[in-house]
């Protein structure tokens, strides 16, 4: 399939999955435009895919791509070389399941940090009436006025944060950078000494929110170093460069405190969410450590999860065998049936018909 020399990336240079586009596409040596969105872009790029959400990659003769995971997944399909993908199916099936649980997981706390602080808030505020809000026929005022507002009704209000779960969003962002800490201090990469589709997974938060927003890139500095090093590592990473590096031939051991966050956590809240979807109920309630959140169903994260556990259970079973002697409660989570299975629409390969699924925003 023909690709254009140079992709253009419709996004905004604060956006978490844009960020995450943007590194592996600089990793990866694919030539790219970053189109900075205003809302009549947003617009036209919501029509053309029937999604609205960032980035958005136009391809060639009309046709589009979206959804960081899949424009990945279709990517690597086309540029074998210095793949981000593990040969060994336990290390491959880990990646995968590490970029799940950092797109899905690191969310709530990633828009928290920037939208209940007032200083991260008057910063971002600006920053998006003076960008994306930029053809908005509004005085400044009134364009950061709403884009204050919006974010803060839909990504916290709307997303269970109360002035009694707070604490807790803030401890899924300080457990994770301490579990990530603890890996990055023993190797570059999340997976070893080779980038990884978990990096990329894990970058998108950790790069656009935690390493740029004022109050918790505060935090990573003092707290987690190597965490804060991988950071600048990855954008300056170039993937040509550990073509003759092989992969680890075993899951790390440093990994653990990491995955007793993916298995005692994440797996339960993607399980409650899948739950309330099948009962076709709009929330569902979710306790994290004794903090109760009353949450929105979210299609899509239940789709990754049916997705995940899928590919888990098409596992040989000495694979499985190997990743259950490292993670024992793997088994149990995600062999789990899949009683009601969700239909993802959103489009993941270049498309002529826009999909209908209603996607994130910034």
């Amino acid at each position: 399939m023909e690709q254009p020399k140079v992709l253009k990336v419709h996004g905004l240079d604060l956006s978490y999955f844009t960020g995450k586009l943007e590194a592996y596409l600089r990793n990866k040596g694919l030539p790219y435009e970053l189109i900075e969105m205003d809302t009549r872009d947003f617009k036209r790029c919501g029509k053309a895919t029937g999604v609205a959400q960032m980035p958005q990659v136009e391809w060639a003769n009309g046709q589009w791509l979206s959804d960081t995971t899949l424009i990945i997944e279709f990517l690597e399909t086309l540029h074998t070389q210095s793949s981000v993908l593990p040969e060994k199916p336990d290390l491959r099936f880990m990646a995968k399941l590490l970029e799940d649980f950092g797109d899905e997981w690191l969310w709530r706390p990633a828009l928290y940090y920037r939208w209940a602080n007032s200083q991260d808030a008057r910063l971002m505020s600006h920053r998006l009436a003076d960008g994306m809000m930029r053809d908005v026929p509004l005085p400044f005022f009134m364009r950061r006025w709403a884009i204050l507002n919006r974010q803060r009704f839909f990504f916290l209000w709307q997303d269970g944060v109360r002035p009694g779960t707070a604490k807790r969003v803030e401890g899924h962002f300080l457990e994770t950078l301490d579990a990530l800490e603890n890996i990055l201090k023993k190797t570059p990469f999340v997976l070893g000494h080779k980038p990884s589709l978990a990096d990329y997974g894990l970058y998108g938060s950790m790069f656009r929110h935690f390493f740029c927003d004022p109050t918790p890139a505060r935090i990573m500095r003092l707290r987690a170093p190597a965490v804060h090093e991988w950071v600048a590592r990855l954008w300056n990473t170039r993937l040509e460069n550990y073509a003759g590096v092989a992969f680890e031939n075993d899951i790390p051991a440093a990994l653990v405190p990491l995955m007793n966050i993916v298995t005692g956590e994440f797996f339960p809240y993607m399980l409650a969410n899948e739950k309330a979807i099948e009962n076709r109920q709009s929330r569902f309630e979710f306790n994290s450590k004794g903090t109760l959140f009353k949450l929105p169903v979210q299609r899509y994260r239940a789709w990754r999860f049916q997705r995940l556990r899928t590919r888990y259970q098409a596992l040989d079973q000495s694979t499985q065998a190997e990743l259950n002697a490292h993670f024992p409660e793997l088994a149990a989570q995600l062999n789990k049936p899949i009683l009601t299975p969700i239909e993802c629409r959103i489009a993941g390969l270049p498309i002529s018909s826009p999909s209908k699924m209603k996607g994130r925003t910034w």
